[in-house]
């Protein structure tokens, strides 16, 4: 086998690696569903379109935990790690339906696209509840693919055992998670002081993104490949606190990104309504006429492109975009002074540590 070289700059190798053995998981996966019949295809095809051309962030850090853990490179460790985009691609699905988002990654979301067949096809029902039906079916497949995948991996059952209960634990607490950023969307701020609102918008920074996305395939990786619970906390560290400033770079993307780039609309956070560290720095800082004008248009489904200017306006002028901005680049820096942690024990391979490093500037970039 040719092996991956270690640097950031060739994540293009393991990217294309993963994308294969997220297709070959795919294909095996449809065989079963062949009994069924044809009707099938277009739950199989959401699937399909949705675990396409990501970047393969979260598989990417399960690979180089099991590396730095001292692991060799292999077929088996890279279907391992392509169990997470399955993982994420389940959030996803089920994360649009509940936002009801209209895109994903430059294309209709899964319900959308299923809702729009059910229309062509002059189906009976309801065409929007056909679809969120659809997509939510399409997570779950993505569930049972993403644990199938885990399991029949090819790595040695031992090894798998060492990261079972991580696993598990992950996928337990992102549905936490998942539920809490509902609950938060409801329940508002009011009552709580600056303080209050970024400690909630953190923790659900924490549970709904940070973890699963850096933190927990790290330490998978890393407790599959035989890390000790010494080497573990730096990990951790290091997970946790650039897995905040991934989501806080979403979040500035989610108002102020390309459409071009990041895949959906510009301002679909704002329309979403979405309660933010962002948004709880800019009401604290606006004038009284600010603050009411973003709060009375925040959440609106019919939120317009001014009115999206009129907001960004407001985060720009109090220097929440700014403040923000200072955030990620203290996380960023948290992020490398754990690698130098794990660096100084000796025991984590130096190589992939080296890309560990790298890959804070990479998931941090001020583009999608």
């Amino acid at each position: 086998m040719e092996d991956l070289v270690q640097t950031p700059t060739d994540l293009d190798g393991l990217r294309r690696r993963v994308q294969q053995a997220i297709d070959g998981q795919i294909a095996g996966g449809a065989t079963s569903l062949t009994e069924i019949g044809p009707e099938i295809a277009p739950l199989v095809d959401a699937v399909e379109r949705l675990l396409t051309g990501g970047k393969g962030l979260r598989a990417g850090f399960l690979y180089w935990g099991y590396r730095a853990a001292g692991g060799a490179d292999s077929d088996a460790l890279v279907r391992l790690a392509a169990s997470m985009e399955f993982f994420q691609g389940a959030a996803l699905l089920h994360d649009d339906v509940m936002d009801r988002s209209d895109t994903r990654r430059g294309m209709p979301s899964a319900h959308r696209a299923v809702a729009a067949l059910h229309a062509a096809r002059g189906w009976d029902g309801d065409a929007d509840r056909f679809g969120e039906g659809a997509a939510i079916l399409a997570g779950d497949l993505c569930l049972t693919w993403c644990d199938e995948l885990y399991a029949t991996c090819g790595l040695p059952a031992e090894e798998l055992a060492r990261g079972r209960h991580l696993f598990d634990a992950m996928r337990t607490q992102l549905m936490g998670g998942q539920f809490l950023d509902l609950l938060e969307s409801v329940r508002g701020w009011d009552g709580l002081d600056l303080e209050e609102r970024i400690a909630s918008a953190r923790k659900v920074i924490r549970f709904k993104s940070a973890k699963y996305t850096i933190e927990h395939p790290l330490r998978i990786g890393a407790l599959v490949g035989g890390a000790t619970d010494d080497d573990l906390a730096p990990l951790s560290d290091y997970g946790l606190a650039l897995g905040e400033a991934f989501q806080l770079r979403d979040d500035l993307l989610g108002v102020f990104g390309d459409p071009e780039a990041t895949g959906k609309p510009a301002g679909d956070d704002l329309r979403e309504g979405k309660r933010t560290v962002l948004i709880a720095l800019a009401l604290d800082a606006a004038a009284p006429d600010d603050r009411a004008l973003v709060e009375s248009l925040l959440g609106r489904d019919d939120l317009d492109v001014a009115g999206v200017e009129a907001i960004r306006r407001v985060l720009v002028g109090t220097g929440a975009v700014d403040r923000v901005e200072e955030l990620i680049a203290t996380l960023a820096d948290d992020a490398r002074k754990a690698v130098g942690r794990a660096r100084e024990s000796g025991r984590l391979d130096g190589s992939a540590l080296e890309v560990l490093e790298a890959l804070v500037d990479v998931s941090t970039a001020r583009h999608a």
